[in-house]
């Protein structure tokens, strides 16, 4: 179990490492954009942003999850080599076919999703979702193999490449949404073509394979509707606010997204390493125990970090945003919470696809997806941003719920629901009682709050929450890094 969760670790700090440098230099740009960009260009552009990942679970079939999941049902390296070209190829093909034709719509394509006529925006938007699909399926190359140097020096790069273009394309040319997608997504498109030719080998440009695509197929393609499903909850809600409260709601509501960062970062990272790790264990017991404590240990890190979200949000917006902006804190707890839901259905989704009834996903998403458009329509009118928030949660919770019932008979893991418990007791009852109690601006609310955030774990411990095994754990990582601290000053000594 302990070597399980440090590749887990180990993993996912090497498919966190972007997206933390990216979250770094999104924040650290938000001030930059936030001058550059109205609420309704940031609108448009994040609009557009949340089609283009919705459009490419679409066209990737369930290809791309389909090659993780049957990756490792085969140990022969030419027959994965093979799998490995034909899913490539496949999804290059898709998205090259589905972009040619869609340009020719870009028109009365922009009036439909953000309302406006914008081909050029338009046409920037479908570059990016070309490049966005490609990249996707060439990083579940470098996962499958735990290949985590070569993941991160490409999605570092990536990050560095589009916050260098994006700062000149807005900032120093005043390129508005235009230059904020092409910073995106052309920098995307010039780390795609260095990884197709870095692993020409396995990419089915150069040397085709059709072996493969039907079994993938077969798996993948049933997962669509769920993934796209569950998806669509993050363009449901950009799209209503943009039509009916305006581009700039959408716009505050877009930045809110932004700064959930923090959590967001979590979630991919999680999203990456996890799958691979999850189906690579064969043994069923084993994969049961690991599923469990996972859950447990992913609602402790992300709890966390919600609480403190709830708890000192306001300063985040204050310090990160232009005025104008300032609204958006309403809407980022609901919207960190909801993405920390969002992750935790991964587990259920690992689960189906472990079993390979991969079909039980889509009741609970098309569940998820009806209650957030009926929360949308019943409070985004008196609530704004924060309605369509607290609908994204309601619509997580109504999936997992479903997903958990459809999926625990096919494989029935021991969740560690007492512990559980007393997770969502101490997080929501101390992050909401703050939120309620204490004030909110001035250094006494930041100070207050401050502390409450930072006594989350005290009374975790408190109370108990580590059982003797994890206890022995934190000793014996404590006693190591002593040690360690002790062979530094020694050393600094001679």
């Amino acid at each position: 179990m302990a070597a399980l969760l440090k590749r887990l670790v180990t993993s996912g700090a090497a498919y966190q490492a972007s997206s933390v440098l990216s979250a770094i230099l999104a924040l650290g740009t938000l001030p930059l954009y936030t001058r550059h960009l109205t609420k309704a260009e940031y609108g448009y552009a994040e609009t557009l942003l949340t089609f283009i990942i919705f459009s490419s679970i679409l066209l990737r079939a369930g290809v791309g999850e389909a090659f993780v999941r049957l990756y490792f049902d085969d140990e022969d390296g030419n027959r994965r080599d093979d799998l490995a070209r034909t899913a490539t190829l496949f999804v290059a093909i898709t998205t090259t076919v589905a972009v040619g034709i869609l340009l020719l719509f870009a028109e009365p394509m922009s009036r439909l999703i953000i309302g406006e006529s914008d081909p050029e925006l338009m046409e920037l938007g479908l570059l990016g979702l070309w490049a966005f699909t490609n990249l996707e399926m060439a990083y579940a190359l470098l996962r499958v193999d735990e290949r985590r140097r070569a993941y991160l020096i490409a999605s570092c790069g990536n990050v560095v490449l589009t916050v260098a273009l994006t700062i000149t394309l807005v900032v120093v040319r005043d390129g508005g949404a235009r230059g904020y997608l092409l910073g995106n997504y052309g920098a995307s498109a010039v780390i795609l073509l260095g990884l197709w030719w870095t692993m020409r080998h396995r990419v089915g440009l150069w040397r085709p394979r059709r072996r493969g695509l039907r079994p993938m197929l077969r798996f993948g393609v049933p997962t669509v509707p769920a993934e796209g499903t569950t998806y669509a909850l993050n363009v449901v809600d950009r799209s209503y606010l943009l039509h009916s409260q305006g581009a700039g709601e959408a716009g505050l509501y877009a930045l809110a997204v932004k700064l959930a960062t923090v959590v967001i970062v979590a979630v991919r990272g999680f999203q990456y390493a996890w799958p691979p790790l999850a189906y690579s264990v064969t043994d069923d017991g084993e994969a049961k125990r690991l599923y469990s404590r996972v859950t447990t240990y992913y609602v402790l890190v992300t709890g966390l970090v919600v609480a403190g979200i709830v708890l000192l949000g306001r300063w985040v917006v204050r310090l990160l945003a232009a005025p104008e902006y300032f609204e958006a804190h309403t809407a980022l707890p609901w919207l960190a919470f909801g993405w920390a839901l969002y992750g935790l259905l991964l587990v259920f989704v690992t689960i189906a696809g472990r079993a390979k009834v991969t079909t039980r996903t889509f009741p609970g998403a098309v569940a998820g997806l009806s209650v957030n458009v009926l929360v949308l329509l019943w409070l985004t009118g008196p609530l704004g941003i924060v309605g369509a928030g607290i609908a994204l949660c309601a619509a997580y919770v109504v999936m997992l719920a479903i997903v958990h019932v459809l999926t625990r008979r096919a494989f029935a893991v021991p969740f560690e629901w007492g512990r559980l418990a007393v997770l969502l007791l101490v997080l929501g009852g101390l992050a909401i009682g703050g939120e309620l109690l204490l004030p909110t601006d001035g250094w006494a609310g930041f100070l207050s709050r401050a502390v409450v955030a930072a006594a989350i774990p005290a009374v975790l411990l408190g109370l108990g929450f580590l059982d003797a095994s994890e206890r022995a754990g934190l000793r014996s990582l404590s006693t190591q890094m002593r040690a360690r601290l002790a062979r530094r000053g020694a050393v600094d000594e001679e």
